[in-house]
């Protein structure tokens, strides 16, 4: 068992965009913190898992491996299965074993989307497509599997080197293309680095169970957009035509309204997130995205 007064964190899915940005976080504070790739900790391989976390020691495994891919996982539900619920679960009695915490990272797609204000951690859950499905049995597994677990559910992520709508949005508006854009979805757009150390704030924290971390504020798709062509210098200057997510994207439903509260969090730890207008901001102005 690793000694808890020398933290030594274990990222597991570090080449994601949340590991980089969790891994570069946790790095500067914990300098013995581990960065494991699929190659080299692979959650769907229960066995290999057990030995790797085993000789690496952590104090605490947090577990950013997923298959996000919200259309891929309605085409391919056993893998999201595999990946989300079973990797978690592998993940969490790995961790269990090595007397070791576990924080699993899970979404805000584990809810219905037809609240009308921001989510709390007891509200309800009701997924409507395979990926909440799959990440939700995930949460179930890991609240079984480790006793001594975080479940850290997150937002619609972007970073300075990534993020599918921000970077999509932005590779076409410098282009001049002109942009459809989602009007009927609304949530809680989150910068990865400060999801990072949201989460590394928490690590410090005695709590057992779910806590919500965003960005403040909630927004849609078409004021994300907004704030990107702004941070362009593109306001006005490219067309924007608003379309509903089933036109986009038919494989799969969306939920309408996911913007999750961050109100424990911040009773956790004394900490407030800042606006997500600004953090989109920060983040295409900090750096190229892939």
């Amino acid at each position: 068992m690793a000694d808890p007064a020398t933290p030594r964190p274990m990222v597991i899915g570090a080449s994601g965009l949340l590991g980089r940005a969790l891994t570069r976080r946790l790095e500067a504070e914990f300098p013995e913190t581990v960065a494991a790739t699929r190659a080299e900790a692979d959650v769907t391989d229960r066995f290999r898992l057990e030995m790797e976390i085993e000789r690496l020691n952590p104090t605490v495994v947090i577990n950013c491996a997923a298959f996000t891919d919200v259309d891929g996982c309605t085409r391919e539900p056993e893998r999201a299965r595999t990946v989300n619920a079973i990797g978690a679960e592998n993940a969490a009695r790995a961790a269990a074993a090595s007397g070791c915490r576990l924080v699993q990272i899970s979404t805000d797609y584990v809810f219905d989307g037809v609240g009308t204000r921001p989510y709390v951690e007891d509200d309800p859950v009701g997924p409507i497509q395979e990926y909440g499905r799959s990440k939700l049995d995930g949460e179930r597994r890991v609240a079984t599997a480790a006793p001594d677990h975080l479940i850290v559910r997150t937002a619609w992520l972007f970073g300075r080197d990534g993020g599918a709508f921000v970077t999509g949005i932005r590779r076409r508006a410098l282009a001049g293309e002109p942009l459809r854009v989602v009007s009927d979805q609304t949530g809680s757009p989150t910068f990865v680095d400060d999801l990072a150390d949201g989460i590394a704030r928490l690590l410090r924290v005695e709590h057992r169970g779910v806590v919500h971390l965003v960005n403040r504020g909630v927004g849609s798709r078409l004021e994300m957009t907004e704030v990107i062509l702004a941070a362009l210098g593109l306001a006005g200057k490219v067309a924007v035509t608003p379309v509903a997510a089933r036109e986009l994207f038919p494989a799969a439903d969306r939920p309408a309204y996911t913007a999750l509260s961050t109100g424990l969090y911040e009773r956790l730890t004394g900490a407030m997130p800042r606006a997500w207008q600004q953090a989109l901001a920060d983040a295409l102005g900090g750096g190229a995205f892939a």
